[in-house]
């Protein structure tokens, strides 16, 4: 079995938790389903937010979904003038027998844009 990564990311509308954990659910949940993983199948998971992001911790939203062994971090993404704002990304470190070709990192909604070259 080999350790891969996925990547992911989704834009929040607003800087509220209750949106915060819908919404990192919702990519948490994707990134689950669109690689055929469980939740035995993750190493670690690190969470960055955008400076604007301050109501909560994009972790807690792993936590609420039952992810409760696995380590996590958050941190904070570099603020760079014109970035996207608003925005939740995740590099998950999975252990799967996929190639590295056949993992599907998972963008959401307009965080798309931010990865064309990868998003679904």
């Amino acid at each position: 079995m080999a350790v891969r990564a996925v990547r992911g990311a989704v834009q929040l509308e607003r800087d509220e938790a209750g949106h915060m954990e819908e919404q990192v659910s919702a990519l948490l949940t994707a990134v689950l389903e669109r690689n055929g993983l469980s939740t035995d199948d993750l190493i670690s998971i690190w969470f960055t937010a955008t400076p604007d992001l301050h109501s909560d911790f994009p972790a807690a939203a792993a936590r609420k979904l039952g992810i409760v062994d696995v380590p996590l971090i958050c941190a904070q993404e570099l603020d760079v003038e014109g970035a996207m704002p608003r925005v939740v990304r995740i590099l998950a470190h999975i252990e799967s027998d996929k190639p590295r070709a056949d993992i599907n990192h998972v963008y959401l909604g307009a965080a798309a844009a931010l990865r064309k070259d990868i998003a679904q």
